[in-house]
């Protein structure tokens, strides 16, 4: 099986996913102390403080290991819906050291993920140029999260690369993949967690009140942000709310936020709850990101007919939904 390194890890969302689909993952880099404390409580492999923007020194460090493929997802706060979509503040260059990094280790496959709007950056189409002319060839999806086993909305733009497959088009294969194995049906919070969280509405604070704050757990969550607020006392119901403020609805907690990322159970948070808020809600979902890998897997293994992958069924979604 492929073995992995991950850029720009976090808490390990990414990394856990791609461990899940059978791939084997032998360091992990980060520059944010409380992100690679967590990591390294939950794996058993090497990760590394390392600033990744000075990427031509971290060659050195990330060539220390044997690897098939680099997965991660560069910091995306300058093109983020929440964040001040200006590319030019500086983070959005490390989009170019990741793809500068794949360029000059030349794995045989990169998974990139971003939010939804990198799409529309120079940056991003400055990455993809270099990876082109690094010899790969790309595949390009927005995924929603609640397709891919997550019960949560959350759309993220997955930039996959293979090297040497051809050179200038996408892997139209490995598209049919990501494509025709996606679920149909809206996954709710109750489809994933039955009815651990002990309420059926919750409070989710609104980037401004022009939004609802209240929903079921009978719905796929919002997406899951870097910020948990409490209710203000002078919240006043929004008509789309699913139920009136009262005791009966909450906020849910920075663990039960995790579950709706897909987290296990078991997974060992630790720090401030500012910090862990954030990293939970910069973290790629784990079933996405497990989703990912196992249509790279079936893609790679041939398990299914080339010409018509998706009838065969063997990679259907029943994969993903397992226990948690």
């Amino acid at each position: 099986m492929y073995k992995f390194i991950d850029l720009f890890a976090g808490c390990g969302g990414m990394t856990l996913g791609f461990q899940n689909a059978g791939f084997e993952a032998v360091a992990a880099f980060d520059n944010w102390e409380p992100a690679v404390q967590v990591y390294r409580a939950n794996f058993l492999h090497n990760i590394h403080t390392l600033d990744l923007s000075n990427w031509q020194e971290s060659l050195t460090t990330l060539e220390a290991y044997q690897f098939d493929m680099i997965i991660g997802g560069p910091p995306c706060q300058d093109f983020s819906h929440a964040g001040k979509r200006n590319e030019d503040l500086g983070r959005a260059d490390l989009t170019i050291s990741f793809a500068q990094i794949v360029a000059h280790t030349k794995p045989q496959w990169f998974v990139m993920e971003n939010v939804d709007r990198t799409v529309k950056s120079q940056r991003y189409r400055q990455a993809g140029e270099i990876l082109r002319e690094a010899g790969y060839s790309l595949t390009q999806r927005i995924l929603d999260a609640n397709q891919c086993g997550v019960p949560q909305k959350r759309k993220r733009l997955f930039l996959i690369g293979e090297l040497g497959l051809s050179i200038s088009g996408d892997s139209r294969a490995l598209a049919s993949y990501l494509d025709n194995n996606l679920i149909t049906k809206p996954l709710s919070v109750r489809d994933y967690l039955g009815d651990d969280l002990d309420i059926t509405h919750y409070y989710r604070h609104p980037r401004n009140y022009s939004r609802r704050a209240v929903f079921s757990i009978d719905e796929p969550s919002p997406t899951v942000r870097g910020v948990n607020r409490p209710i203000p006392k002078t919240y006043k119901m929004h008509p789309k709310d699913t139920a009136p403020i009262s005791e009966n609805v909450r906020p849910l907690t920075t663990l039960e936020r995790s579950y709706l990322q897909t987290f296990p159970e078991g997974f060992h948070f630790a720090g401030s709850k500012t910090d862990l808020e954030q990293m939970i809600g910069n973290a790629v979902p784990v079933k996405q990101a497990e989703y990912i890998a196992r249509c790279i897997d079936a893609y790679i293994s041939g398990k299914v007919d080339s010409l018509n992958p998706i009838q065969q069924g063997s990679v259907q979604l029943l994969l993903f939904r397992e226990s948690r």
